[in-house]
């Protein structure tokens, strides 16, 4: 199964793009969740909700409808204390019991290295999320190595592909698949914008057609490993991301 979403759905700039004028906040989510099977939170890097966050969430998508949740940056970018872990599993029990929880997201800074420091951390991490599935993201090269593949295989966490710009420290655009679930981000392939001002644009993108299908081959590829293949967009100004995550959905449908 491949599901495709985006990378948030509250955007203002999206409003007479995606969401219809007058589409009032506590509506979005429903609206998108008639457009898309799944969405990926992020803004869970920068606070950790209350579980009634997630219970109202469940609330207004269908039962079928999934959540990917990203790590609090208190777990990747900061000492990733036991407590910490209490209250992030506390929050997203919710989606845990409902079955609708499709992973959590751990998107690491490039300063995380690929040392053996790091990779017993990402053992202790995978250790705090028992039963949740752990996808694993990182921003930098080092850890595109096979016994990096293998050891991730061996702790039954997901390698996350991505697609972002050509530059000599971030990982490049391959398609890995090292444990349940399969999952690619589309960030941007702007290499101009992704250091400047800080980042502050880095996401501001969109992708052409001939783009989204270097990776009809790709996705295959991870199809034919994994039960489940998630794609998320997080070019989201101004709705780019949904307008590429529609399109590849009609093109992998065609392909």
């Amino acid at each position: 199964m491949i599901v495709i979403g985006t990378s948030g759905y509250y955007y203002k700039d999206w409003a007479g793009v995606f969401y219809p004028e007058g589409t009032k906040k506590d509506g979005m989510l429903a609206f998108y969740a008639q457009h898309f099977p799944a969405v990926e939170l992020n803004f869970t890097y920068y606070g950790i909700p209350k579980p009634s966050t997630f219970e109202n969430m469940l609330a207004k998508t269908p039962p079928e409808f999934e959540f990917v949740v990203k790590a609090n940056k208190a777990m990747t970018h900061e000492s990733g204390e036991e407590d910490v872990f209490k209250k992030y599993r506390d929050a997203i029990a919710p989606l845990v019991q409902s079955g609708r929880l499709g992973a959590v997201l751990a998107q690491f800074p490039p300063a995380f290295k690929n040392t053996p420091d790091n990779r017993n951390y990402l053992y202790y991490l995978h250790e705090q999320l028992p039963g949740v599935p752990l996808v694993v993201e990182f921003r930098n090269n080092t850890w595109q190595k096979q016994e990096v593949f293998d050891f991730l295989k061996q702790q039954g966490i997901s390698c996350c592909c991505v697609d972002e710009p050509e530059h000599r420290d971030l990982p490049d655009r391959r398609a890995v698949f090292t444990a349940e679930p399969a999952y690619v981000r589309f960030h941007s392939r702007d290499a101009g914008r992704w250091y400047a001002k800080g980042g502050k644009d880095r996401y501001n993108y969109l992708y052409s057609e001939e783009e989204l299908a270097e990776w009809i081959p790709k996705v295959s590829e991870l199809a034919a490993q994994a039960k489940k293949v998630y794609i998320f967009f997080n070019n989201c100004h101004a709705a780019q991301a949904a307008q590429n995550a529609r399109r590849l959905g009609e093109l992998l449908e065609h392909k």
